[in-house]
């Protein structure tokens, strides 16, 4: 018998009942309701060649924000509650990035595993803690990936490439050479938008025997924040996405979720805004579905052409690498004003903590913990160059996973970071695949920017935002590459 492909697919709920703390912005948000579920999406690979060898892969999307460390070192132990002999390094956890889902206990900030309120947030809040979130969500996708790995079934993939304008890059540059996140385009300073945009889908379909769909993975770069800054859990766009896969393909279809290299990039348009909002009010659409329609076009648009192209028996490889990349430097003057800085948003917070003990009816407000968390967390990201100031002294490298899977064609290239969409492009020009699926948020999170952000400045470039400068992109570029073309030999 020849080689054959398995396949298996499952989808948990991991929505939190209680109130939680929603993560993406600097001040706390506790979640008010349940705007719509968060998923995670399991999907099992696995080839089983001739004489019994076999190789398998693990891809899990989550519906949160980032994937720190403590939170995918839980989840693998839950896999190894029921599949005790899987290998970690298989095992490719990615997330969305909504910015209305939990907490996840992220290791940004000081470099520390967060799992409690008061270390993420300076105060004692009343909900679930990020740790027994962590708990929750990871005996969920425990489950989920025993299930899918039990019913795996023989099947085939197929891909395509189509298009479909969701992610716009979001920082807005100005005559004085300075670049701002969202800043203002409507005044006589601006001149342009700094960097590129990708509106490519990438696409792979998997299919069993009998030729019926069974699931996609749909891939694209931008981050899922329609509804980055609203106080109630949700998927964001993917919520619309999945309803609208599933009501043109099958209910029971799968869609595993990834977005590629989008540091820079965001749904939210910055040129053309009351264009937009005309027609999205007489098509009488949300922003979120009108992006979930465009990706289902998109999707419905290549696919009576890639169904005639399944392949039944793919080769699967898999590399999975640490490799270190360049730091982003610190001077002396970066760390004395971001001490600055520090100290001024600490002050307030003692002063506003100091405040709120005096005057406890001030908890009868609503939202009365805004203001002191965000001091509290703006504190702490300026603090923590202080730690990698000392630390680039002597080890001016930092240590990442990135993991590059081979799938027939097809290549998957992850890393951990909020990648600058120039990284990805660079990796997808020069790669050996036929199509190249970048999958950033593997990881916890922090910016990874271009020189000419860095240049630019501004949050996502700066040194509190970022650990690896852009000499370490572009090691992260060459490093992907090396891994591609020896799967390739």
């Amino acid at each position: 018998m020849g080689r054959r492909l398995l396949i298996g697919w499952e989808e948990v709920n991991i929505t939190p009942e209680q109130p939680v703390c929603l993560c993406g912005q600097f001040h706390a948000r506790i979640s008010e309701g349940i705007k719509d579920p968060i998923t995670a999406t399991v999907l099992v690979l696995e080839t089983i060649k001739e004489k019994g060898i076999s190789e398998y892969v693990i891809m899990i999307s989550c519906d949160l924000v980032v994937i720190p460390s403590v939170f995918k070192n839980r989840v693998i132990e839950e896999i190894k509650k029921n599949l005790p002999n899987i290998e970690e390094t298989k095992v490719i956890i990615n997330a969305t990035h909504t910015h209305t889902a939990p907490e996840p206990g992220g290791d940004v900030f000081r470099g520390k595993e967060r799992g409690d309120i008061v270390e993420c947030y300076g105060i004692e809040l009343p909900v679930m803690s990020p740790y027994n979130f962590i708990k929750f969500a990871s005996k969920k996708i425990g489950e989920g990936v025993k299930n899918a790995w039990r019913n795996k079934k023989e099947g085939g993939i197929t891909y395509g490439l189509g298009f479909a304008v969701v992610g716009h890059n979001r920082r807005i540059s100005y005559y004085n050479g300075h670049s701002q996140m969202y800043g203002k385009t409507d005044i006589p300073d601006f001149t342009h938008v700094e960097g590129y945009e990708d509106h490519s889908i990438n696409l792979m379909a998997t299919y069993g025997k009998d030729k019926n769909l069974i699931g996609f993975i749909v891939n694209i770069a931008c981050p899922s924040q329609v509804s980055e800054n609203e106080f109630l859990i949700s998927a964001d766009f993917w919520h619309e996405t999945r309803k609208e896969i599933r009501k043109r393909f099958g209910e029971k279809v799968f869609i595993l979720p990834q977005c590629s290299s989008a540091g820079d990039q965001s749904p939210h348009i910055l040129i053309n805004k009351r264009a937009e909002e005309r027609m999205l009010n007489l098509s009488n659409r949300t922003q979120r579905e009108e992006i979930a329609s465009r990706i289902v076009n998109g999707i419905e648009n290549i696919i009576p052409f890639i169904e005639k192209d399944v392949n039944y028996n793919p080769d699967l490889s898999h590399i999975h690498k640490k490799i270190k990349l360049s730091r982003y430097i610190i001077t002396e003057d970066i760390l004395n004003t971001c001490l600055k800085e520090a100290e001024k948003h600490y002050k307030e917070y003692e002063r506003l903590k100091k405040n709120l003990e005096e005057n406890s009816e001030k908890k009868k407000e609503k939202r009365w913990y805004i203001e002191i968390t965000k001091n509290y967390r703006i504190a702490q990201w300026y603090f923590s160059v202080k730690d990698r100031y000392e630390i680039q002294k002597s080890n001016p490298k930092v240590e990442v996973g990135i993991h590059v899977l081979k799938i027939g064609d097809i290549v998957f290239a992850t890393n951990p970071f909020e990648c600058y969409l120039d990284y990805g492009m660079r990796i997808k020009a020069r790669s050996k695949a036929i199509q190249t699926f970048v999958v950033q948020l593997v990881g916890s999170g922090t910016y990874l920017p271009t020189e000419k952000a860095v240049k630019g400045g501004s949050y996502g470039a700066i040194a509190p935002s970022c650990v690896v400068g852009p000499e370490g992109g572009r090691e992260l570029v060459e490093e992907t590459l090396k891994c591609i073309e020896e799967l390739f030999i």
